[in-house]
């Protein structure tokens, strides 16, 4: 009797299963038709986006190898107009960067700037710092710290790189005082970076030694002696 009744619950769940698919088979099948054809359109731009970046990527390595400024500049300039963001963004820094370099200071100032203002994640700060020692001999000393404000900030791994442009802002400024106190704090300061601290002890010491306000005397350049005549000889004893 049990096989009897497993076999009529089969045949119904066998009608029932007919009827779902004369119902809803179609849909069924489009369905899967539609899973496999997004699949492989993914695989598709998946494998033309990793090409595209290889491309890009071979682009920017070729234009870092670039030795004039000027041509190394435009280069960047045009990564930075058809990259995507990522390498777009890299691109742009060392557009600023091979700018100044090539004596376009004041169009590689407003650069970083824009990248500064754009990017709020490391290569917005590194732009943001370098806008700031570009800016470090000629900027007044308010302007220099409303600018690296977004970096002197506790926690912010850029915080130190920015106290020691405004340590040598304060040094510009002759508020040796001030200097003094930024130079001797970063020296000793366990989150700087090595050949920051070197820096900032070299400078510390100099300061010390009186180095911004005095400098001391140059000794005037020694005279040679005019050459001296030779003795005359002496006359001979008479006997």
């Amino acid at each position: 009797m049990t096989d009897i009744f497993r076999e009529v619950e089969e045949d119904v769940r066998r009608e029932r299963f007919e009827k779902l698919w004369k119902a809803y088979g179609n849909y069924a099948i489009a369905a899967m038709v539609l899973l496999f054809a997004g699949i492989g359109g993914w695989q598709l731009w998946d494998r033309h986006e990793s090409q595209e970046r290889a491309k890009v990527a071979a682009t920017f390595i070729a234009a870092q190898r670039i030795t004039n400024p000027q041509a190394a500049a435009s280069a960047m300039a045009d990564i930075a107009s058809t990259a995507p963001k990522g390498y777009a963004t890299v691109a742009r820094l060392a557009e600023a960067g091979a700018m100044f370099a090539s004596g376009q200071q004041g169009g590689a100032i407003a650069l970083y700037k824009e990248i500064a203002k754009d990017d709020s994640g490391p290569i917005g700060m590194v732009a943001r710092l370098r806008a700031a020692w570009a800016l470090s001999d000629s900027a007044n000393r308010a302007d220099l710290a409303e600018l690296l404000k977004p970096l002197d900030q506790p926690g912010n791994a850029w915080r130190e790189n920015a106290e020691e442009v405004l340590a040598y802002a304060d040094y510009r400024a002759m508020d040796m005082k001030s200097a003094l106190a930024r130079y001797s704090a970063l020296a000793v300061d366990p989150q700087a970076p090595d050949a920051l601290r070197r820096r900032a002890e070299a400078m510390t010491a100099f300061l010390k030694n009186g180095g911004a306000i005095s400098y001391g005397s140059v000794p005037a350049d020694a005279v040679p002696a005019p050459p001296q005549a030779p003795a005359p000889a002496a006359a001979p004893a008479k006997k």
